[in-house]
């Protein structure tokens, strides 16, 4: 992976491209200058700022068709050389506070694993899809849920820190889930991902999409510098939050496994799409 020179340009939700520049009526998959103007700081102002750390990311290929019969109206499955990818990714949510707060202790800590994949709106902005938000703090769960339109559920979570090594445990609250467990190592050494690569295209996401019942698509952005990561050193994980969500369990091991350094983030206001 080797770092590389990005061009800034103005963005927004309804479109990534400089003002002026027209986008076709019909679907457009991302182009590598929607992915790189993905990065540019939204307009308008950030309403929450917050902390992601100990993060691994957990990928399996996936058959895209059987992402795409799961999308809403006006949402496309986004590919990588034709494929599509089913992560889990499990981390810490620290410091998380409205812009101009300080944090609160016990509500502004908590953990989250998510299941999640890869889609573009229909001009062509690349974001994520959560199928699933497990998290152990009742009242972020209530407040995603309401506020972002967002699969938060309600889940017990345990973690333990040995020196470079993270043990992270989650149970959903229901009768029929399993205990998740997954151990793995904090990067010493990491870089950004390489421009056009796999990884890249994997990590580098900087637009979430969410849906209410009447099936609105809303849109959500986020800004951060471009995430540090290595390959994942992975002693142990689970495919129970796959299986939560009625996915196919996968045969071995995750293709990509990666982790990533902390790294402080900007969430602004979501939007509806037009």
């Amino acid at each position: 992976m080797s770092k590389r020179g990005i061009g800034k340009v103005k963005t927004g939700c309804r479109s990534l491209f400089r003002a002026g520049e027209v986008l076709q009526e019909s679907m457009q998959r991302p182009t590598p200058a929607h992915r790189l103007a993905a990065r540019d700081v939204p307009p308008g102002f950030p309403v929450m700022r917050q902390r992601w750390s100990g993060l691994l990311f957990l990928h399996w290929p996936v058959d895209a068709a059987l992402i795409q019969e799961r999308l809403p109206a006006g949402l496309h499955v986004d590919t990588f050389n034709g494929q599509a990818w089913l992560g889990v990714v499990p981390f810490f949510m620290d410091r998380i506070r409205p812009t101009g707060l300080p944090p609160v202790p016990w509500l502004s800590w908590f953990m989250e694993l998510n299941v999640r994949t890869y889609v573009h709106d229909d001009a062509g902005n690349p974001g994520v899809w959560f199928f699933s938000l497990d998290c152990n703090q009742p009242i972020a769960v209530e407040i995603a849920r309401k506020a972002f339109h967002l699969p938060y559920q309600h889940a017990r979570m345990k973690s333990q820190r040995l020196l470079d090594r993270i043990h992270y445990t989650s149970q959903r609250k229901t009768d029929a889930s399993i205990e998740a467990s997954y151990i793995y190592q904090i990067p010493h050494h990491v870089e950004p991902a390489e421009e056009g690569t796999l990884e890249w295209f994997l990590v580098e996401r900087y637009m979430l999409f969410s849906s209410n019942p009447a099936g609105d698509i809303f849109c959500g952005r986020v800004h951060h510098a471009p995430y540090q990561i290595a390959e994942a050193e992975c002693e142990s994980w689970s495919t129970e939050p796959l299986r939560e969500n009625d996915f196919p369990i996968p045969e071995g091991p995750p293709p990509s496994m990666l982790v990533a350094a902390p790294l402080d983030v900007r969430i602004f206001p979501l939007r509806r799409l037009s």
